[in-house]
C-alpha cells in the first residue's frame, strides 16, 4: 500500500470540506495548469466549437452530451465541476471549484455569474497563513441564473428555480421558486 503524499492529504481535506493548506506549491501548480488550459479555451476563435467542447470535456469532472460555455470562462481546477445535459453558460462565468460544483440538466446561466466554494478565516492572522476550506454547491434541474448573480459556498439550489439578475444567494433555495435580492429571498412560488 502506497502512502499518500502531503499534497494528496491536503487535496483530500479540500474535497472533504476540512481546513487545508491552500498555499501548498502543488495547489499553485494545478491552478497554473488550469489557467493555461483556460487561456487556450478563451483564445480560440468562436467558430472552433469542437475544440472548445474537447477542452471542457477534458477539464471538467463530468459533462452531459449537449452544452455551451461562452468565452471567456474561468475556474480554479475544473475537475470538480459536473454539468448535466443541455447546459448553457453565457459570457464571464467564474467558478471557484475547490469543492464540487454540480449542475443538473437544463441549467441556463446569464452573463457575469460567479459561483464560489472557497472559504477563508475571518481572523486576519489565520487567513494570512493561507489556510482555507471549501463547501460544495449543488444546482438542480431546470434552473435559470440571471446575469450578475453570485452563488456563495455551501448553497444548494432546488429544481425549477429562477435566480434574479444581480442576486447574491447566501442560503439554500427550495425547488419551484424565484428568488432575488441581496441576500436573495423568495419573491414568487412557481
Amino acid at each position: 500500500m502506497t502512502e499518500m503524499s502531503d499534497f494528496d492529504k491536503e487535496w483530500g481535506k479540500m474535497l472533504a470540506g476540512e481546513i487545508y493548506e491552500a498555499g501548498h506549491p502543488e495547489f499553485l501548480n494545478r491552478l497554473m495548469r488550469t489557467r493555461e488550459i483556460l487561456w487556450e479555451f478563451n483564445n480560440l476563435r468562436p467558430s472552433q466549437t469542437d475544440k472548445m467542447q474537447l477542452i471542457i470535456r477534458e477539464l471538467f469532472g463530468v459533462c452531459g452530451e449537449r452544452f455551451i460555455i461562452n468565452q471567456p470562462f474561468r475556474c480554479d481546477y475544473g475537475c470538480n465541476i459536473y454539468i448535466g445535459e443541455n447546459f448553457f453558460a453565457n459570457f464571464n462565468l467564474t467558478i471557484l471549484d475547490e469543492a464540487e460544483v454540480r449542475f443538473g440538466d437544463n441549467v441556463f446561466i446569464g452573463p457575469n455569474v460567479s459561483i464560489y466554494t472557497a472559504c477563508h478565516p475571518l481572523d486576519a492572522e489565520e487567513r494570512n497563513t493561507w489556510v482555507e476550506w471549501a463547501e460544495k454547491v449543488i444546482i438542480g434541474n431546470n434552473v435559470w441564473i440571471g446575469g450578475g448573480a453570485t452563488i456563495l459556498p455551501g448553497v444548494t439550489i432546488g429544481d425549477n428555480v429562477v435566480i434574479g439578475a444581480g442576486s447574491v444567494v447566501t442560503k439554500d433555495v427550495p425547488s419551484n421558486v424565484a428568488v432575488g435580492g441581496n441576500p436573495a429571498k423568495i419573491i414568487k412560488r412557481l
